[in-house]
This record gives C-alpha cells, sequence and structure tokens, in this order.
C-alpha cells in the first residue's frame, strides 16, 4: 500500500507530493498512484466519496474524524486497527491506532472511492 511508504514523511500544509503532505493531499497522492483521481480538500473528498458500513471496511478506505466545529481530518485505512495520516504541522505522517480514544470518540465515517 502507498500510504504506508509516505510515513515519516513531513507533514506541510496544502502538500501533495513526497516533500511534504497535509491529510487530504495525502489522500490524494496515494489515490492517484493507485489509478484513482480523488478531489484535493478533505470537504469534497468526503462529499463524493461512496459511505461504507463498520463492518465493509476495507484497506484503502477512508476514514473520516471530526476534529472542531466545521473541520475534518482524513486517513486511510491500512487494517481493521490501524490507519495512515499526515497529522499536523510539525509532524510526520503516521501510523495510528482506530481505537486511540483520542480518534475513536471523533471517527465519524469511512468512505471509499475505490469502488
Amino acid at each position: 500500500m502507498n500510504a504506508l511508504a509516505q510515513v515519516g514523511t513531513p507533514y506541510r500544509y496544502g502538500g501533495a507530493s513526497p516533500a511534504g503532505f497535509d491529510c487530504s493531499g495525502l489522500v490524494q497522492y496515494t489515490h492517484l498512484a493507485a489509478g484513482v483521481r480523488v478531489p484535493r480538500s478533505t470537504k469534497a473528498q468526503k462529499k463524493a466519496s461512496q459511505r461504507v458500513r463498520g463492518s465493509r471496511r476495507q484497506p484503502g478506505d477512508l476514514l473520516f474524524f471530526r476534529i472542531g466545529f466545521n473541520s475534518y481530518h482524513v486517513g486511510i485505512l491500512v487494517d481493521d486497527e490501524r490507519f495512515v495520516h499526515a497529522p499536523s504541522s510539525g509532524k510526520r505522517v503516521q501510523l495510528s491506532r482506530i481505537d486511540n480514544p483520542y480518534w475513536e470518540k471523533r471517527l465519524r465515517s469511512t468512505t471509499t472511492f475505490l469502488n
């Protein structure tokens, strides 16, 4: 999975290349590498993708987390327990656990472009 290969890449606001990624840029870049075009922004990605029910999640699906009043964060599912994401300024693309209390309580939806 191309997303795992990006772990350790620096976070860069507006970034969509291995020089640096923000969360939606990481999604766009890794999907494009798999031949799937997706919109650039988190909001547009959420709107354009198809919803997946929890029991049907698969690697490559997108996890959307509400991190503010009207703000979302997106990550890419790796397996039943983990996802890859570009967290925030000063950090690097990382692998995180879905059951981490911070992420677990903020998870709002799972979607896909891979159908």
